[in-house]
Order: C-alpha cells, then sequence, then structure tokens
C-alpha cells in the first residue's frame, strides 16, 4: 500500500476506523527457520527484521501504541541454547534500533518480569526506557519474561496488601482499581490483537487488557510478516463494528 492507503486508514470513518493500540503475538518463527532447513536462531533474526518493519509501519499509520509479544513467562521451558540466541538477539537490538527508536519519538516500555534476563540486559532496557521516557510519537511495548495470570496475580496480591495495611477499603476495589496496578497502566487497552502463525489461541497474553479486543488470527508466520501484512490487519479492523456488549 502506498502513503496515500496509510491516510485513507487514517480518514475512514465507516466501521471501527484506526485502531490506537495494537497488540500481536509473535509466532512461528521456529517453523518459519524448519520450513527452509534452517536452524531455530535463523527464524529468530528474521523475525527481528519483521519487528523493524512493523513499528515502521505503525508509526506511518499513526497507531499510538504498538505492544509486541516477544518472550513468555513460558518460554523458558525452550531448550537453554534457544533462550540463549533470544536473549542475545535482544542485546542487538537494543543497541541497533535505539537510536531510530529515540530519533522517531519512539517511547519504549516493557511489562513483564525482565529483570530475569539478568543485570546487562536490565540495564540496557532501563537504559531505553529513559532515554525515550519523553518521546509522544508512538509508544512500542514490548512483553517480555511476560505473563498475564502472573501480572493479575502481582497486581491482586497488591491490593490484598494495601487493603491488610489499612491503605485501601476492599469495598472499593473495582475493574478501575485492579487495571491501575497491571504493567499496562496508563496505556490504553488493546483495540486490536493479532496472532501469526494460523494459531488460534491467547496463550496468556493481555488476558485482562484485552477483554474487547478485536481478535485477528492470520496464517502467516512471523518472519513474512511486515508493512502489507499490518496495513491489511488494520483494514479488517476498520471494517468491523465495535458494540462493547451494546446493541
Amino acid at each position: 500500500m502506498s502513503a496515500a492507503s496509510a491516510s485513507t486508514l487514517r480518514a475512514s470513518d465507516g466501521g471501527a476506523g484506526l485502531p490506537r493500540h495494537v497488540a500481536i503475538i509473535m509466532d512461528g518463527n521456529g517453523r518459519w527457520a524448519k520450513a527452509r532447513h534452517l536452524p531455530r536462531v535463523a527464524g529468530h533474526r528474521k523475525g527481528a527484521e519483521a519487528v523493524r518493519a512493523t513499528i515502521r509501519a505503525a508509526r506511518e499509520l499513526g497507531i499510538e501504541v504498538l505492544t509486541l509479544y516477544a518472550f513468555s513467562s513460558e518460554n523458558w521451558r525452550r531448550p537453554e541454547e534457544e533462550v540463549s540466541d533470544l536473549k542475545g538477539l535482544l542485546r542487538h537490538y537494543l543497541l541497533g534500533e535505539i537510536e531510530e527508536l529515540a530519533a522517531n519519538g519512539v517511547r519504549l516500555r516493557v511489562i513483564g518480569e525482565y529483570r530475569r534476563f539478568g543485570p546487562e540486559l536490565a540495564r540496557l532496557l532501563d537504559d531505553a526506557i529513559e532515554r525515550t521516557v519523553g518521546n509522544r510519537a508512538m509508544t512500542l511495548v514490548i512483553a517480555l519474561n511476560y505473563g498475564a495470570q502472573d501480572e493479575i496475580v502481582r497486581a491482586a496480591r497488591a491490593l490484598a496488601e494495601d487493603a491488610l495495611a489499612g491503605r485501601i477499603d476492599p469495598a472499593a476495589i473495582d475493574a478501575e482499581t485492579l487495571d491501575a496496578r497491571l504493567d499496562t497502566r496508563e496505556l490504553p487497552p488493546p483495540d486490536l490483537l493479532i496472532r501469526t502463525s494460523g494459531e488460534r489461541r491467547l496463550s496468556n497474553f493481555l488476558l485482562w487488557q484485552a477483554a474487547y479486543a478485536e481478535l485477528l488470527f492470520v496464517d502467516t508466520l512471523w518472519p513474512d510478516f511486515g508493512r502489507e501484512a499490518l496495513f491489511a490487519a488494520v483494514a479488517d479492523y476498520g471494517r468491523r463494528e465495535r458494540r462493547f456488549g451494546g446493541l
């Protein structure tokens, strides 16, 4: 699609229009590599290129928030060599891409217990977050060592501790109170949640936040995703009618 197509998507007044927040479960790196008789790390490297292309396309469209599921809390069960490769790719990405993110006004935010990746990666992430904190063109959220059930448990535990200490009345706890304790606090909920590779499940991703998200499952493997695929997904979203439980 051309830049004019991006303008058309933004200006559309039919259907749902342009999503403020797009969340993506990036799936299929391993299958992409296997189909080409390559090691799994080759799929992850190609997937990193898809990340770059998708971020640029999201900025072009004017999407406010892009959330990418990069490493789940269950991914630690993968072979140690693959986890090490993923950590190395994350380090390479942070060192190589932070300049472009900063120059283009992209704010980086991380959800999940990312300090488990070790002090070096945690420091790089902290530095990148701090460097881009004032940017307003788009917010890029990376989910690292993230699991939605764990996130909800941590939020519930924090509220329980405050209630026991008398800092909050249990009767006053509502959806907004819990939402304010989640990793995604102060962010709009996802309007569109995409999963690549043909799988049709949420895999413990943004379970609370995606309560009213439009879901889109595509057969494209993540390394083959990019600008055209994101534009097509946003166009699909724009044709939908969102009711939020109403008529």
